[in-house]
């Protein structure tokens, strides 16, 4: 049997702290197990050796805290029933060892999204809606040691001085602190959970999100190297289709990933991964995606996929695009493929480049082939909007052609959207690229109004 207790076998009595007082009595049935739970963590922090944790297994943790845990509620005269001591000890073990009241919610398969909204009110997404839950932090200083643990595993702090951070947890989940005095209300916490199984285009077929025909289009552009801009709004699946999409590479190709946070799960091999770095207290040392992009220029890249473009960086992304890097990918916020195209724009000026708006745009019709839109309906559901492909440029507009698009066509009684994918007749330029490279797609595909499936 390991021993976790400290050497000096500390045994402290925990009966007024755990306790309830006369207020706490009238808020007891709500929040006893909270109370209870956080005092007794904070309680074992003082009587087991913390550093011999590392060399054990949950399991084998759980049963030492189980015998901590019980000879502290006798001491102070609490009972349980069994399964309330299980539940106790487990929510112990996940403060311990994980991140306390979240810890349920992030072994969740169906929670996408998890909202803290200051310490008594937290909200997930399933299914594309939200739903308030049970889960709560004791007061504000618990979810701040959350916060802390969360963002000194990455290396990065969030205090008065730097009140928001982007970090992820050890499974990649995206998550996003800001606490006061930005935060009014409390601290807020917003975590995208990392899916643990890449979503594959088969998948997101089986979701309703892309038809098998439409997922055949895409992987046929990904592997012929067409240049790919996926577009979409926030939370509209557009990693999510990043990634589905990336599953079309070839394995013999080098590929350099390069984001704020790490999100992306590309299957290949050959795969080298880059993450942008804040500056530290001094304001020194920011690595941005606009020196990645340099940077992976050198690295002898056959792609190069950044997560997302949002400032000058999307000058170098088209300029490596345009000299030998076809087959890059990345994504943009916008609502239309042509304010996607826009947002490329504005972003070049932000560059410090000095080029003319036509010089630009003329960058970005080289540049770019085919501008995939997603987005997310009323019903919650994330879909595929439109496939269109970029031709050249007419004047000083960037000219573009929608190949495929999503078509609603009403509701169902339980408010779910009714739609269906349909073809615009036109056959796309990037044909012979595809022909040229062996790979062929059913001309019917394409016929006017042919609905897609």
């Amino acid at each position: 049997m390991w021993e976790i207790r400290k050497a000096d076998g500390a045994r402290a009595d925990v009966r007024d702290e755990v306790g309830p007082t006369e207020t706490e009595l009238v808020h007891w049935e709500e929040d006893r197990h909270t109370e209870l739970k956080v005092a007794l963590h904070q309680k074992l922090i003082d009587i087991i050796n913390l550093s011999a944790l590392e060399n054990m297994s949950r399991a084998q943790v759980e049963v030492e805290v189980g015998e901590i845990v019980h000879e502290q509620l006798a001491l102070q005269k609490h009972a349980l029933n069994l399964e309330e001591r299980r539940r106790l000890v487990s929510d112990i073990l996940d403060e311990l060892l994980g991140l306390g009241p979240l810890e349920p919610l992030l072994k969740d398969q169906s929670v996408t999204d998890i909202l803290v909204n200051g310490h008594r009110i937290v909200f997930v997404e399933r299914n594309g809606r939200l739903v308030e839950t049970a889960a709560r932090f004791k007061d504000e200083k618990h979810l701040l040691r959350i916060i802390q643990k969360i963002v000194a595993a990455v290396g990065r702090r969030v205090d008065e001085a730097s009140p928001f951070v982007d970090a992820r947890l050890a499974d990649g989940s995206r998550v996003n602190a800001v606490v006061p005095p930005l935060a009014v209300d409390g601290s807020l916490l917003s975590i995208r959970k990392f899916a643990k199984v890449p979503i594959s285009m088969a998948r997101l077929g089986e979701l309703g999100s892309v038809p098998a025909a439409m997922a055949q289009v895409l992987g046929a552009v990904v592997a012929a190297r067409r240049n790919v801009l996926i577009s979409g709004g926030t939370g509209s699946g557009k990693t999510t289709l990043l990634n589905a999409m990336s599953a079309s590479i070839d394995e013999a190709e080098r590929i350099v990933t390069i984001e704020d946070s790490a999100e992306l799960q590309l299957q290949q091999r050959h795969v080298v991964r880059l993450e942008t770095r804040p500056p530290n207290i001094e304001g020194r040392g920011e690595v941005t995606q606009r020196d990645l992009v340099k940077n992976a220029l050198r690295m002898r890249p056959d792609r190069i996929i950044v997560g997302e473009v949002r400032a000058g960086e999307a000058f170098d992304m088209l300029q490596a695009m345009n000299t030998g890097h076809d087959g890059s990918m990345t994504t943009v916020h916008a609502n239309t493929p042509r304010d996607a195209l826009s947002r490329v724009e504005q972003m070049i000026g932000m560059s410090g480049i000095d080029i003319s708006p036509r010089s630009a745009r003329a960058q970005i019709a080289s540049a770019l082939n085919v501008v995939v839109q997603v987005g997310r309906l009323s019903d919650g559901r994330r879909r595929l909007m439109s496939v269109s492909e970029i031709t050249g440029m007419e004047g000083d507009v960037i000219t573009m052609q929608e190949i495929f698009r999503f078509k609603m066509t009403g509701r169902e009684e339980n408010g779910m959207v009714r739609g269906h994918f349909e073809a615009t007749g036109i056959r796309p330029k990037f044909m012979g690229d595809l022909a040229d490279r062996g790979i062929s797609l059913p001309a019917e595909l394409f016929r006017p109004d042919a609905v897609v499936q």
